[in-house]
């Protein structure tokens, strides 16, 4: 039988890509993502019984992620100093799928943390309504109608309107 460390290392190294990904699509930045996702499996391993014996411990570590970056309570990172100016050198032109990713990202981060987090669950998780509102604890009926309204402030978004008129 399998200790619980070797248990929950198993189900980090399995889940690890997916959660980061979601993590990534919340806060558009790798490290916040990274981090977010370091804390979320933090505060999972301290309950790691009481979670591994629930019925779906990956809805338990989507809540724990997504509670973690709607909170904001993350440590922040001070050391930086961003710039205006890029240093001196060539710079490769992004490809298409670059700008692509760009574009979606920075539509995701025009949203609020509320909208963007519902997006996140049910078009990138790609989890049902109630399945959404399960994992933020929310009725169903704000499920909808937050995302009724961050798809129609995603519409109103020109470039991905021009992504879309590109597509087709």
């Amino acid at each position: 039988m399998a200790s619980s460390a070797d248990e929950f290392s198993a189900f980090v190294v399995a889940r690890q890509a997916r959660l980061q990904r979601m993590a990534w699509l919340l806060t558009a930045d790798w490290q916040s993502a990274e981090d977010l996702v370091q804390d979320a499996l933090a505060k999972t391993w301290r309950h790691w019984r009481r979670v591994s014996a629930a019925e779906d411990i990956d809805a338990y570590v989507r809540r724990t992620i997504v509670n973690t970056f709607v909170s904001g309570r993350r440590r922040l990172w001070r050391h930086e100093h961003p710039t205006a100016d890029l240093p001196a050198g060539r710079i490769a032109e992004p490809s298409a799928a670059v700008l692509t990713q760009i574009v979606v990202t920075e539509a995701l981060v025009n949203l609020s943390k509320r909208q963007r987090t519902v997006i996140v669950l049910r078009y990138f998780e790609d989890l049902s309504i109630p399945d959404v509102a399960r994992t933020l604890g929310w009725p169903i009926g704000t499920v909808k109608s937050t995302t009724s309204k961050a798809l129609d402030r995603l519409r109103e978004d020109a470039r991905l309107s021009d992504l879309v008129e590109e597509v087709h």
